[in-house]
């Protein structure tokens, strides 16, 4: 009997560990199923990918706290042999990516997940120092060069950075303080740079707390800038939203902007280095545009225009407790022109100006600008604008012996807060027109009637870079273990 009963217990021990065994691992497969997930990114732009990976495949760590520029630079590098063969997309999963400056390549797309957000490394080593641009001659913070931005290229074709509204950190609080303890040796980074480059897409991103300018494509070609939102403190300085500086055929549309500085500032270079390298920026599309800037304008001209500005199109612009709606800044000394710019449909709320042009903008590279280089400001068109609790309606101040010409003001209502100004118009060294325009204007801007109402055109026709339409890409990926897998 006693032997049949230890035979029995151990019958019955054998069978619970093959069934606790069982149970095991039909968790562990049930576990490893649980780790499978298929997704796909889907978005729409200038071009698809033949050719994707993921960050994590070149020893990325979204930690917070390592360093990630050395697995972004290794994988752009190895990416770049597929610039004849499709192109290449690098998908950046979520996860807190701390990483110093980087550069992009051609026929190249970088990816953000919802999830993502790059962090912009403190760490001072890990931001190269180039030398100031041709059409600047020195760094607008110091004399000297300017670190690299955090995102950058030079001499591409087809680049896109974009997301699913995935996040890039500044982290601008560090040299915010630099710049105030005048510390700074070079000028501060920006986000993202391109430069000498052409077919641009950056869009569905938010940036926060850049160093300085958010975006920046300068002396390129063919760029959208589409679903960027940027927030940065009101007070922070020079952390200007997009800035399209010396290009042609851009188009920035859809776009919320907090700033301590102008949301859009159209640039072209500085006095004497502006006018010799001699780049315009021209043909631009800013459309739906909504921005909070307490101290600087919703759109900005100037006031580095100095190798022109022109055929600038501004609609359906919404500004929110900013300091100006449309501003032009130029100076004696600048040179260049602004001109041909059309503005309409704006909605302007709790504003010190509707519109500002000054032609006293006396901040210069250095002490060798030309006096005698006078800036050519003619042919503004403003029209179908709506403003409430407006403290001056406008200042216009252009240039002795060098008036700004043909200003045309349509169709606008501007209602002054309660202690606006006595005087709400301020022109001098100006010519112009306006057809109804209250509060009435000043004299060099005469009413002409109702039969005037349309004279402030806005051209018909449609610029080169609205013809660009966007391809919808999708990509399909595997989630297994811990790696993406396409």
């Amino acid at each position: 009997m006693e032997l049949l009963w230890k035979t029995h217990m151990r019958m019955i021990r054998t069978a619970f560990a093959l069934l606790l065994i069982a149970l095991l691992s039909s968790e562990r497969v049930e576990s490893r199923k649980a780790k499978v997930v298929t997704t796909s990114l889907e978005y729409n732009a200038i071009n698809c990918r033949a050719h994707s990976a993921s960050l994590t495949d070149f020893g990325g760590v979204g930690d917070g706290k390592t360093s990630n520029t050395k697995a972004f630079q290794s994988a752009i590098s190895q990416l770049s042999q597929y610039a004849s063969e499709g192109g290449s997309q690098l998908y950046v999963p979520a996860g807190k990516w701390l990483t110093g400056s980087f550069s992009l390549t051609s026929h190249f797309t970088l990816y953000l997940d919802k999830d993502a957000v790059l962090l912009a490394s403190q760490d001072i080593t890990e931001w190269p120092v180039l030398e100031p641009l041709p059409s600047y001659g020195r760094g607008r913070d110091a004399p000297a060069g300017r670190f690299t931005s955090l995102i950058f290229g030079t001499n591409l074709t087809d680049v896109i950075v974009t997301g699913e509204n995935g996040t890039i950190d500044g982290q601008g609080e560090f040299w915010w303080q630099q710049f105030h303890r005048k510390k700074l040796k070079y000028t501060r980074p920006y986000l993202i740079e391109l430069m000498f480059s052409d077919n641009i897409q950056i869009s569905n991103l938010t940036l926060l707390n850049s160093p300085s300018w958010n975006v920046h494509p300068v002396y390129s070609s063919n760029i959208i800038v589409q679903g960027i939102t940027i927030f940065a403190p009101v007070t922070s300085p020079n952390t200007d939203g997009i800035n399209p500086d010396s290009c042609t055929n851009v188009r920035i549309e859809d776009c919320y902007i907090v700033s301590g500085d102008d949301c859009v500032a159209v640039k072209s270079g500085w006095d004497e280095y502006g006018i010799k390298f001699g780049w315009p920026t021209k043909q631009l599309v800013i459309r739906r545009l909504t921005c909070i800037s307490p101290y600087s304008a919703t759109i900005a001209l100037g006031s580095e225009m100095s190798g022109g500005i022109q055929d600038v199109r501004a609609e359906d612009i919404t500004a929110i407790q900013t300091e100006s709606g449309v501003r032009i800044k130029t100076a004696v000394g600048r040179g260049g022109f602004v001109k041909d710019i059309y503005v309409k449909r704006m909605t302007l709320h709790t504003m010190k100006w509707a519109f500002k042009m000054t032609g006293d903008y006396n901040s210069h590279a250095d002490s060798h600008y030309d006096p005698n280089a006078l800036p050519e400001i003619k042919n503004i068109n403003y029209r179908d604008v709506v403003a409430d609790n407006v403290t001056i309606a406008a200042r216009f101040q252009g240039i002795s012996n060098d008036p700004f010409t043909g200003i045309c003001i349509a169709n606008v209502t501007l209602r002054m807060a309660a202690k606006a100004k006595k005087q709400p118009w301020t022109c001098t060294d100006i010519e112009g027109m306006t057809s109804g325009v209250n509060p009435p204007p000043c004299g060099l801007l005469p009413d002409q009637g109702p039969e005037k109402i349309t004279a402030c055109d806005f051209p018909a026709d449609s610029l080169p870079i609205d013809m660009l339409e966007l391809k919808k890409c999708s990509t399909s990926m595997t989630y297994v273990g811990d790696k993406w897998l396409f």
